[in-house]
This record gives C-alpha cells, sequence and structure tokens, in this order.
C-alpha cells in the first residue's frame, strides 16, 4: 500500500520539479517595409507544450480621429486550448486613454507596483537582440548626417533597456544608409528572451500579496478583470 501510494507522489513531485525548471520564452519580430508592417509574438513555455502565436499582419493610420486600425490574428496550442481569434479594431484616443486609466487603476490597486514590476523586468534574460535599418532621405549629405544621428538613438535605446533587463549577448545594430534620389525606410526589429516559470510563479504571488496590502485592492483588480473579460465576451457575441 505504502509503495502504491509513493510512485504517484514521486511522479506528482517529479512533474512539479520540471515545470519550476521550465522557462517562459518568447520570440518578438517588429518589421517595416516601406508601408508594409508586421508584429508578431511568439510565447511558448512548458519544453513547448504550451505555445502561443500572436500576429499583427496590419497597421493603418486612418487619422487623428480613428486612430491607427489594427489586426490580431491569434493561435495557441495548449491542454486547455486550440483555437483561432482574429479581432480588427481602432487604436483611437478613447481607446489610449482608458488604457491610461487602467494603467492608474493597477498603480492605485497594488502595493509598490513599479517596485514589483522593476524586479520582475530584472529576471528576464534577453538571448537576441538584432535591429536593422536601411533608409534614404533622399539627399546624401542629409542621409548621411540622419545615419549618424540613428546610430547615437540605437544605442541610447539599448542603453536603457539593459538597465531594466539582463542582456545575455551583445545586441547587434545595423544601419545602412541608402543614396538614391526617393525617400525610403525599412527596419527590423528581432528580439528572443525569457523568463523561469519558477520566478514567474513567484512573481504572481508577490503581485497578489502587494494588492491585498493595498486598501480595496483585491477588489479593484476583479473589477478590472472583470470589465475587460465582460468586454472581450461581449465583442466575441456580437
Amino acid at each position: 500500500m505504502t509503495l502504491w501510494l509513493a510512485i504517484p507522489l514521486a511522479l506528482l513531485l517529479l512533474g512539479f520539479v520540471l515545470i519550476l525548471s521550465s522557462s517562459i520564452d518568447f520570440h518578438f519580430r517588429l518589421c517595416r517595409l516601406g508601408k508594409d508592417d508586421r508584429v508578431e509574438l511568439d510565447v511558448r513555455t512548458l519544453f513547448g507544450w504550451i505555445r502561443f502565436h500572436y500576429e499583427l499582419p496590419k497597421l493603418v493610420y486612418e487619422g487623428i480621429e480613428r486612430g491607427v486600425k489594427v489586426k490580431l490574428e491569434e493561435s495557441g496550442v495548449a491542454p486547455i486550448r486550440s483555437d483561432k481569434e482574429d479581432n480588427e479594431e481602432n487604436i483611437d484616443k478613447e481607446k489610449v486613454s482608458r488604457w491610461l486609466d487602467d494603467i492608474k487603476k493597477v498603480l492605485k490597486a497594488t502595493y509598490g507596483f513599479k517596485k514589483w514590476f522593476q524586479a520582475t523586468l530584472a529576471h528576464v534574460k534577453i538571448t537576441k537582440l538584432d535591429w536593422s535599418t536601411d533608409f534614404s532621405l533622399g539627399d546624401a549629405a542629409g542621409t548621411a548626417t540622419a545615419a549618424g544621428a540613428l546610430w547615437g538613438m540605437k544605442w541610447c535605446v539599448i542603453g536603457w533597456i539593459s538597465q531594466w533587463v539582463k542582456l545575455e549577448s551583445s545586441p547587434r545594430l545595423f544601419v545602412k544608409p541608402v543614396f538614391q534620389d526617393d525617400l525610403s525606410f525599412s527596419t527590423e526589429l528581432v528580439c528572443t528572451g525569457k523568463i523561469s516559470v519558477a520566478y514567474g510563479l513567484y512573481a504572481g504571488v508577490l503581485l497578489l500579496i502587494r494588492a491585498f496590502r493595498a486598501e480595496g485592492g483585491l477588489k479593484q483588480w476583479k473589477q478590472l478583470l472583470g470589465s475587460k473579460h465582460h468586454k472581450s465576451f461581449a465583442e466575441t457575441e456580437g
């Protein structure tokens, strides 16, 4: 009887250790070629058993009032999910304003949220960061001057990022000035990184504790997440 109880407990312990030893891996790619934009994000965890793919194949600026029109394509493979969702919406001033309000609510509902966020980012490891840009301003002198400024801007961005996350390999930055009479611009950013599942769970517990310490924090989080779920369900039904 003891042996039959020990075997499932040992298997359960082994599974738990495997889960904690895995990582959440992500691959982000942003590409702009002329007027064509594409943003892709792949996330996988538990040694690839669970993975999701998010893609923005279209970004269309429709003016100040209507904002930017985006189409999100989502797919995933997981034990509890295997579906595809396509959502098309406009990101306008009203939506940005709602996002800012949500951020304020999160800060209010979480004790020391900024400190928690910085500590979590510090455990994110960037294993690959490539950023290439080709452009022409239509004037050789102006293009050459802008190339130097672009180099400086890119290194400033990398320096700022390195203050928040760990760069495990040196970033590869490329700036290629194209000397031609026509205006042109293309850029590609590829970023690969990971964070351990163990720390992800630990960060989640800390976030729950900090929400509990804030006055009415858990209630505000529940209302915020509830409103997001209700809105998503309403859009699906529509």
